[in-house]
């Protein structure tokens, strides 16, 4: 699977304390989004890998110390909610 910031999403910032806010603009207007520091953590590593969920969850697994399992799962749920809030997209695997 694929995850891609959904069109007109962006990152803004990330602050000193690892919170990340997204920008978003939509037929409503623009709105701002937070996520903390596990939610910031999901998203760079799935920017810096591509998109790639089983990857980041990998590397966020090593970084966490935790079973890559548990972080996939805790990664596929983030990834839902934030699908459901329209920030990001879902691309079938290549």
């Amino acid at each position: 699977m694929r995850v891609r910031p959904a069109p007109g999403v962006v990152a803004a910032f990330v602050d000193a304390d690892g919170y990340l806010e997204l920008r978003a603009d939509s037929l409503a207007g623009p709105g701002r989004f937070r996520c903390g520091p596990v939610g910031t953590a999901m998203w760079i590593a799935l920017r810096r890998h591509d998109g790639d969920a089983e990857v980041a969850a990998q590397v966020l697994a090593e970084l966490w110390g935790t079973d890559p399992e548990n972080a996939r799962a805790d990664l596929d749920i983030w990834i839902d909610e934030m699908r459901d809030a329209g920030l990001l997209r879902v691309l079938p695997a290549p």
